[in-house]
């Protein structure tokens, strides 16, 4: 039976789907419609008018500094969702695969396959389609087989989190938007200084409230000193497994709360208590470099394991190139 393939631009002409992966939702593809500096599209395979798989990806704005440029670069979290255990899923990964690369290189200067649940799924469609593959870590906290998820973390960081709540921090979820507003500003406040690291506008989160927050996809969680809101963390959830995307704190201007690692606790108490298997850490970095942000989150006990990111440039004498150096 010949397999359809249908892309989406804008959230409206999207029909009802099946599926819970929150990285391929309707809810996510909003909230980058919404987002400014994001062009979301949803590939949408079918069967006999009947869907069978989709693969979500958004286009972004990205500023570099060597050299100075702004190009827009095309990411994809994982590798779609299936509802169809019959089909062929490679099959139908490849024939997504290449309509996303034709769409996507028109805008994007980049493609980027990340947060792969396994790493070897698509590799004969990635390779078909010239994309080259970097090795990459992933950091992730198991809470199904932990009663406490203090009981991993290092003696240093036990004390941090009881003296940041000794000395007056307060941590809770964020429920109004002036709240999420709030939280947003100081999150860019932080990001701000950190170069490498990218933050979207602020009204990602304020969508992020509307569209996934009350059916709790997503929450996010503020620290508070004095009434003020000096760190946070926002997590997305799919499936089994918690993804904290977001986090920071003022550590400079209030040391003695320890707001980064307060946020970064509380999502993790969080997840447990309501049942997840996991929490997974975005973004840690290559496995070759020293990463600050992976180091500080090692310390809560997780565990990092090797996985793989696949990019496509749209220079094709480039893609060459770097798979002669990455084979």
């Amino acid at each position: 039976m010949p397999l359809k393939l249908t892309t989406y631009y804008h959230g409206s002409d999207i029909p009802e789907l099946p599926g819970n992966n929150t990285f391929h939702s309707i809810e996510l593809f909003h909230i980058y419609e919404a987002t400014p500096g994001y062009t979301p599209l949803l590939i949408v395979a079918s069967e006999a008018e009947k869907p069978v798989a989709k693969l979500l990806a958004a286009v972004r704005k990205s500023a570099r500094l060597f050299p100075p440029a702004i190009i827009k670069r095309c990411e994809v979290y994982g590798t779609g969702e299936y509802f169809d255990e019959t089909i062929d899923k490679e099959f139908v990964f490849g024939e997504m695969l290449q309509r996303l690369t034709a769409e996507a290189l028109r805008e994007a200067f980049l493609i980027e396959f990340r947060n792969l649940e396994n790493s070897l799924f698509g590799y004969k469609s990635f390779r078909k389609n010239h994309y080259f593959a970097i090795n990459w870590l992933r950091v992730r906290n198991s809470l199904h087989s932990i009663e406490h998820v203090e009981s991993r973390f290092s003696p240093s960081r036990i004390r941090q989190i009881k003296k940041g709540l000794k000395n007056g921090a307060e941590v809770k979820e964020a429920h109004t938007p002036e709240e999420v507003h709030a939280f947003s500003q100081m999150l860019h406040h932080v990001y701000s200084s950190k170069i490498r690291r990218h933050f979207p506008s602020r009204v990602f989160f304020l969508r992020m409230e509307e569209e996934m927050m009350k059916g709790e996809q997503s929450k996010i969680f503020i620290v508070t000193y004095k009434d003020k809101i000096i760190g946070g963390s926002a997590c997305i959830y799919s499936e089994d497994s918690a993804y904290l995307w977001f986090s920071g704190g003022m550590r400079k201007t209030y040391a003695l709360q320890y707001p980064g690692i307060l946020a970064v606790w509380y999502a993790l108490f969080d997840a447990k208590q309501r049942g997840y298997h996991h929490l997974e850490f975005m973004d840690v970095g290559l496995p070759f470099r020293k990463h600050g942000y992976r180091e500080f989150v090692l310390r809560f006990g997780g565990k990092q394991s090797s996985t793989r990111r696949w990019f496509l440039f749209r220079w094709e004498w480039l893609n060459k190139l770097l798979n002669k150096i990455y084979e």
